[in-house]
């Protein structure tokens, strides 16, 4: 059975399937805010996509951060590591890609375990 969270018009925001949530990519709501304030906003929009699919960020196993920009890329990790589980941290890739709008500083997906029964 497939579970679909936050349906839009294009996408939905998290798609539970095969044990697995998936979630879509997450941008900041102020996309005029810094790379600290936007990776807080996209990091709290995991945790209540996770929440509502009855997971959390321990159960993370997959993450991919996009940063146009890969010089914030210490100023992400700086919000990134006190958000993050570090007992049970997941597989990570980081890259540089063009977003949809300019003023992105970021975008993150992700992929957790989900709940057994899910």
């Amino acid at each position: 059975m497939i579970k679909h969270y936050q349906i839009g018009p294009r996408m939905a925001q998290a798609v539970v399937y095969g044990g697995l949530v998936h979630i879509a990519g997450q941008v900041a709501d102020n996309r005029k805010a810094g790379i600290a304030e936007q990776t807080r906003d996209v990091l709290a929009k995991i945790d209540s996509l996770l929440a509502e699919a009855g997971t959390d960020k321990s159960k993370l196993v997959a993450v991919n951060v996009f940063l146009p920009q890969i010089g914030d890329f210490d100023a992400m990790n700086e919000v990134y590591d006190a958000w993050i589980d570090p007992k049970s941290p997941p597989a990570r890739a980081c890259v540089e890609a063009r977003l949809a709008d300019p003023d992105l500083r970021i975008e993150i997906t992700a992929i957790a375990a989900a709940p057994p029964g899910a």
